[in-house]
């Protein structure tokens, strides 16, 4: 009896070694998936910082209700997933400050698959200025306009975003230089005149000897909070 119990005692352990030991066959994902997300107002990369904007992607060839994945798109508006299982897929931008995709693109995605996406932001900076005083203040003046104003989002707040580096914006900026200016607007886009939409803002005493990276930003109320940006431009002070 002893033999016989040591003999299942023995299968039983090997087999359970056999499972730990069975090689992966799936094969690694391979695919690859990019583009630009463009800002369909100037036919330019949308103008965004890092991580405020992503691509949802879904796999329908695998499941009818997949786990959504995400690729966050880069500050120069671009995006890359070389680490991806080839299939079908349900598309869509999202996150920024840009009206909603309705209708997901489906995209079979493969080696070196591209495809960009154009958005319609909320809102365009307008007219950017900048001066630089000899007591080292720097003058922001820009407007805001509304590609398309009726149905938007409430407009939130304006404020400019500042950093010692390119990358710069609402997660990126240096506190004093930006959400201490921060200009609460909190109106309906239609219930705005012109001189509400024309901004001058002083940032106070920038450090002398130092590169400055610079750029402002509006945001309107939406799920996202996300914000509309102008350009960056760099601000040398003497």
């Amino acid at each position: 009896m002893k033999k016989i119990m040591s003999r299942i005692l023995l299968g039983a352990s090997l087999l359970a070694i056999s499972a730990c030991t069975k090689i992966d066959n799936y094969p690694e994902p391979n695919a690859s998936f990019e583009g630009r997300l463009i800002d369909k107002t100037t036919g330019q990369n949308f103008l965004t910082s890092t991580n405020s904007m992503q691509v949802k992607l879904e796999q329908i060839s695998w499941s009818d209700t997949p786990t959504p994945q995400e690729i966050p798109s880069k500050i120069d508006g671009t995006f890359k997933d070389s680490k991806l299982f080839k299939g079908k897929y349900r598309v869509t931008p999202k996150g920024g400050a840009f009206w909603p995709i309705l209708t997901p693109l489906e995209v079979n995605i493969d080696q070196g698959t591209k495809q960009d996406f154009e958005l319609t932001p909320y809102l365009v900076i307008k007219n950017f200025t900048h001066t630089l005083t000899d007591n080292r203040d720097l003058i922001l003046t820009f407007t805001i306009d509304a590609p398309i104003g009726a149905g938007m989002p409430r407009v939130s707040d304006v404020q400019p975003y500042i950093n010692t580096t390119k990358f710069v914006g609402s997660d990126a900026s240096i506190k004093e230089y930006s959400s201490d200016l921060k200009v609460t607007v909190d109106k309906e886009w239609n219930d705005m005149s012109p001189a509400d939409k024309s901004f001058t803002i002083t940032v106070p005493a920038l450090l002398s000897g130092r590169i400055f990276f610079v750029r402002v930003g509006a945001r309107v109320n939406d799920s996202y909070k996300s914000v509309n940006y102008s350009e960056i431009v760099e601000i040398k002070v003497p």
